[in-house]
């Protein structure tokens, strides 16, 4: 479920045509940057940019080159001759790609191939479905093409086996890479199938020789991830590892193998990597990370003597979200705002100065008012300072007063950093008038590994305070409307929505879930990857009856204290936390007389992906005259939710 950035399209129509603050259609119409890569000569980078236009319902995407020192970008066609495919081997001899092979009989129609109109699925063991798909027989594998072969020849590296490279339902081309001389092939798999693979985490890297023909395992001694291979100059092999098995949210470290002996680069340092990139020279390796509710950029040098030096080179109010490449002292990165989409920018690798490379979106920020982005430290129930991001409307008048929006981050082990989403997006809520509270509550990384670790088996414990403490904290000021409070969250924050609503105390005017867990039992017997409620929760219910997840931490176990309104949002194709979950809430809540109200995407999965969809789930939040009045709103003028009063 980490891995799963649970943001949701939660948006609200413009207070006016012409308000100049963000609106949902701004949102849906933003460029949408994504970097490629840097040229072969390191002077260019290539980057594409899609669009949505929704009176058309439909997408564009062109594709541009620009200056690493700065300058106009200028439309391609076609850049294969400027960047080199990963999946052609150095020698030029050999070319990787990825396909779909029937292994394992599951239809109806395999077994009974004279009932040919069956659409029936036949399951023997677990991990039948996974995401937001149901298993076919089918698996992902690696192929080796011999581009020196008139007849195209193409080999199966992973043979006849049921396992997937790329990793489902994530994984990509990262997962599998030539070496430096091409004589070996590294990819990504987790060998195990059925229930074996529902329950553990354990990818590793495996090294297949071409001219013997034979597969090594690279980390077998490592029962938790291991993945994203890449190579140094020199010819040295790093990676990311996961140390304890079943456990998606460890700690994540840089790992090398050089001349066979592996080194953990990031042991000792207090905080987990999201991704790497090696240095031109090979003596350094670039990667990002959470920090402080932010993501920022470090470096980690390999040591020759005594231990690695780690070092932080960017700081700011941002989030550094990829590392693209190098040329020469200059680092191109991706880099996000709460009040600003994915730009590409450069960092100079002496000072950590960064510069704004493209600009795709500067047209359309100059026209709306931005919001102000505070960070606040709150006093936490056991004597901890937690960090709080403060969203605060366009225009903020601390003389008046604003309703305000407890935002609870999924997870739960995710960071809640400067990201920016069309989904869960803070400047379109505060464009509408709401002060939102991000509290960086226990379970994220970026605040050490023992606040990163604390919520494991303690889901209704020590963070829900936090949630409390943060939204208690800013009802101390003025300008905060104390009778006009929501709280809303998706996936682990949809729990904490459906958890507060029965222990808060009357704080709230009302609840928005999106795919939230809402009863722990059925959540672990529904759930594809065991392997997360097998350390989260503890193990089973049978097994562990008396457990705190099951019972006290159970937001099932509070619903006779219900009296909020609440939407339940949730996609049909969500296997993580599947429909049931919001289906036994609506029912609660509807038996109990609570207006309540169901919001059934069909075909979406763990998030809100479709555009259209964003939009019907806007629509859904009708208005309250009363609310407008009482913030002083004109007729007419929509608001976040339609259930702050009854």
């Amino acid at each position: 479920m980490k891995n799963i950035f649970i943001i949701i399209f939660v948006a609200v129509i413009s207070t006016t045509v012409n308000s100049q603050v963000m609106t949902p259609e701004m949102l849906l119409e933003l460029n949408k940057v994504s970097a490629i890569g840097i040229s072969n000569d390191g002077k260019e980078v290539v980057f594409s940019i899609s669009k949505y236009e929704l009176a058309s319902n439909s997408k564009t995407s062109k594709t541009f080159k620009i200056p690493v020192v700065g300058g106009e970008a200028v439309e391609i066609t076609d850049y294969s001759t400027m960047i080199k495919d990963k999946n052609v081997s150095p020698t030029g001899k050999h070319q990787l790609l990825s396909k779909e092979v029937k292994i394992k009989s599951v239809l109806g129609t395999d077994f009974y191939p004279e009932i040919k109109k069956s659409n029936a699925y036949i399951y023997e063991t677990l991990n039948y479905r996974h995401w937001d798909t149901w298993e076919d027989g089918f698996f992902g594998h690696v192929f080796i093409k011999d581009l020196t072969s008139t007849e195209a020849e193409e080999l199966d590296v992973m043979q006849d086996e049921p396992h997937d490279c790329p990793q489902k339902p994530f994984g990509g081309e990262e997962d599998y890479i030539w070496n430096n001389d091409g004589s070996k092939v590294i990819y990504v798999t987790k060998k195990e199938y059925g229930t074996a693979y529902a329950i553990s985490t354990n990818t590793d890297l495996y090294a297949y020789d071409l001219a013997t023909k034979t597969t090594t395992n690279l980390t077998s001694d490592n029962k938790g991830y291991d993945v994203q291979p890449a190579f140094s100059k020199e010819g040295i092999l790093a990676w990311l590892q996961m140390e304890e098995a079943g456990y998606e949210a460890d700690k994540n470290d840089i790992i090398i193998l050089k001349d066979g002996l592996k080194t953990n680069l990031t042991k000792n340092w207090d905080g987990t990597v999201d991704s790497y990139k090696w240095s031109q020279t090979g003596k350094e390796i670039y990667f990002n990370a959470p920090v402080g509710g932010t993501i920022q950029l470090f470096m980690v040098t390999l040591p020759l003597k005594g231990l690695p030096v780690i070092k932080q080179i960017t700081q700011g109010q941002f989030d550094v979200t990829g590392i693209v490449g190098q040329s020469g002292n200059t680092l191109v990165v991706t880099r996000t705002d709460m009040n600003h989409a994915t730009e590409i920018y450069t960092v100079d690798l002496k000072t950590g100065k960064m510069s704004q490379l493209t600009h795709a979106n500067d047209a359309a920020y100059a026209k709306i008012k931005l919001s102000k982005v505070v960070k606040r430290m709150v006093p936490t129930t056991d004597g901890k300072e937690m960090l709080t991001w403060v969203i605060y409307p366009p225009d903020f008048d601390s003389t008046k007063k604003y309703p305000a929006i407890l935002y609870c981050q999924g997870g739960p082990q995710s960071a809640l950093t400067q990201f920016y989403s069309s989904r869960w997006n803070f400047q379109l809520m505060a464009a509408n008038g709401y002060i939102v509270v991000a509290p960086n509550r226990r379970g994220m990384p970026g605040h050490g590994v023992v606040w990163n670790e604390q919520i494991s088996g303690d889901w209704g414990g020590q963070n829900i305070n936090d949630y409390l403490s943060a939204i208690d904290e800013l009802c101390k000021e003025p300008y905060v409307d104390k009778d006009l409070l929501g709280c809303v969250g998706a996936s682990y924050g949809g729990y904490s929505a459906y958890f507060l609503a029965g222990v808060h105390n009357n704080r709230f005017k009302s609840f928005i879930a999106h795919d939230g867990v809402f009863n722990t039992r059925s959540m672990y017997g529904s759930t594809e990857e065991l392997f997360f409620v097998n350390k989260d929760f503890g193990g089973s219910y049978w097994k562990n009856p008396d457990s705190k997840i099951y019972h006290e931490f159970n937001p099932i176990t509070y619903v006779d204290k219900w009296n909020t309104p609440i939407l339940m949002i949730q996609g049909g194709k969500d296997y993580r936390i599947t429909t049931s979950q919001a289906l036994e809430a609506f029912q609660a809540a509807q038996l109990k007389g609570i207006k309540s109200k169901l919001l059934y995407f069909p075909e979406e999965n763990h998030w809100v992906l479709d555009s259209q969809n964003g939009l019907v789930l806007n629509k859904t939040l009708p208005i309250d005259k009363k609310i407008y009045r009482k913030m002083g709103f004109s007729k007419g003028q929509p608001l976040f939710f339609d259930y702050l009063l009854k």
